[in-house]
């Protein structure tokens, strides 16, 4: 082995092993990126040691690269888009489409599921916080859900997975991060929040519905899961109008916000601001009519978005220094032979790549994993002639497993921190298995339907107009057919 191969494993394996220990994982990566940039210039100095690194640029460039993440433009909407999803949580809008919803699905198998699981969509699309919509959802839903009578195990995993969808439907703050952090060489391979945004909208609605009907599915051969209430309510006029009432301000805001991003209109940090603007809206709206309203809330909400925040972009400069330092050392070389050397075809290593996150997944978070793996594999996936947008949902999506797998997926936890005491973390575990497999299927429909993914991008952003199509995103090579006399890119 190379000494730049040693010192790519010796990084990943000091960086596991001080991530075991339990410090912030923001000092970790920051603090090792810094200790093997001294190993790197010691073997250069002493040992005159043959590495890409090179002190003086490498130390130029921490500095540099920290303060280009903090001035970011673009990550600005981050704080916008979290005040949002707490907002709205506080606003009371959840607890009003509960009620209305459970009406209107009362008489279906799993009524109350895919009550969760429908609101669990709209609350994907408007607070994209799983810690939000998970605790929200079962704050509200799981003493109804047990009082009807549901299998806990059920129960759980309905409420885990739905809270799950708003880390991918958009607008999600870990695809603001991922579209920051994919590396590409070649910039007219690159991609951005608007494609990522645009294209992750089929493949989270495919997994609300792959949820909804296995919950159909299970609660019609299975009536101990989910029985039907005795005394159903029956579906008037009355009662969907109430539901479409319920559902319609956080569906205009919706609207408002990827409309503006989707057409044209606003930029990513602009809408942002638009839907942190309209989540104040909706709360006052709400709350003035119980007289409920409280500015202490709103000062409550915005203290929670800053340590949020804070907390981001301290994982995000740790991350930055670490990246700088393992380039230094030769890592996306050893990582970019690593993946030519596997024994499968391109695909093959695609589906290598997601099952090494899948896995991962098991143990680290999202935020983590991202910052890590997704720079190092960008440019790879690239290189072997496959649409950027098309990997980094596919990669989204294999991501939102590791809310859901123990033994750190967040989601358990949260469900547990608000589960009556006679739910136990079995209980959760076995409920969340059916779940994981539906994000498999999902991961595999994406995987082989990749207009699922592309398509949006294509129709919102490469599109002339004459109707034909431009880009990488929308050529033959891509899996988009387009008509023959149309350029490509090489």
């Amino acid at each position: 082995m190379s000494i730049s191969e040693i010192l790519v494993i010796a990084m990943f394996g000091t960086f596991i092993l001080f991530m075991l220990s339990g410090y912030p994982i923001a000092w970790v990566l920051g603090g090792v990126g810094v200790l093997y940039a001294i190993i790197g210039v010691a073997l250069i100095t002493w040992f005159d040691a043959d590495l890409f690194m090179d002190w003086g640029d490498t130390a130029g460039l921490m500095p540099e690269r920290i303060y280009a993440t903090v001035k970011n433009p673009t990550l600005i909407a981050l704080p916008m888009f979290i005040f949002m999803g707490i907002m709205l949580d506080k606003s009371g809008l959840a607890e009003r489409m509960i009620v209305n919803f459970t009406r209107l699905y009362g008489r279906i198998p799993g009524g109350m599921a895919i009550t969760v699981v429908s609101i669990g969509i709209i609350l994907a699309a408007t607070t994209g916080i799983v810690g939000a919509s998970v605790t929200l959802l079962g704050t509200l839903s799981l003493p109804i859900m047990l009082k009807r009578n549901y299998d806990k195990s059920f129960a759980t995993g309905v409420i885990c997975s739905a809270g799950t969808l708003g880390i991918l439907i958009p607008p999600s703050i870990m695809l603001v991060i991922m579209a920051d952090q994919a590396y590409v060489e070649k910039p007219e391979f690159a991609t951005s929040i608007g494609d990522l945004f645009a294209g992750a909208i089929l493949p989270g609605l495919l997994l609300g519905a792959l949820y909804i009907v296995y919950i159909v599915f299970i609660s019609s051969i299975d009536k101990t899961k989910a029985p039907i209430p005795e005394n159903v309510e029956k579906i008037t006029f009355k009662v969907v109008l109430s539901a479409l009432a319920a559902v319609g301000p956080p569906a205009l805001l919706i609207v408002i916000v990827l409309g503006s991003i989707l057409f044209g209109f606003a930029t990513i940090t602009e809408s942002s601001g638009i839907g942190a603007v309209g989540a104040i809206v909706l709360y006052v709206i709400n709350t003035r009519q119980d007289k409920s309203f409280d500015w202490q809330v709103i000062k409550n909400t915005l203290y929670q978005s800053t340590r949020t925040t804070g907390f981001i972009f301290a994982i995000l400069v740790g991350a930055s220094v670490f990246s700088i330092v393992l380039r230094g050392v030769g890592g996306d070389e050893v990582i970019e032979a690593a993946i030519d050397w596997l024994p499968f075809g391109p695909k093959g290593k695609v589906i290598f790549i997601l099952f090494v996150v899948f896995l991962l997944g098991f143990f680290l978070d999202w935020v983590e994993i991202t910052l890590i793996i997704l720079p190092l594999v960008s440019n790879p996936i690239v290189n072997l002639g496959f649409n950027l947008t098309w990997f980094l949902i596919l990669f989204a999506v294999c991501l939102q497993t590791s809310f859901l797998t123990p033994p750190v997926g967040f989601s358990l936890f949260y469900i547990k921190g608000v589960a009556p005491v006679s739910v136990r973390l079995k209980h959760i575990y076995r409920g969340v298995v059916p779940f994981i497999v539906m994000q498999l299927i999902g991961l595999s429909a994406v995987f082989y339907f990749d207009t699922l993914s592309t398509r949006l991008p294509c129709e919102f952003y490469n599109k002339r107009d004459d109707g034909t199509y431009i880009g990488a995103y929308c050529n033959d090579r891509y899996g988009i057919k387009t008509k023959p006399e149309i350029e490509t890119v090489d």
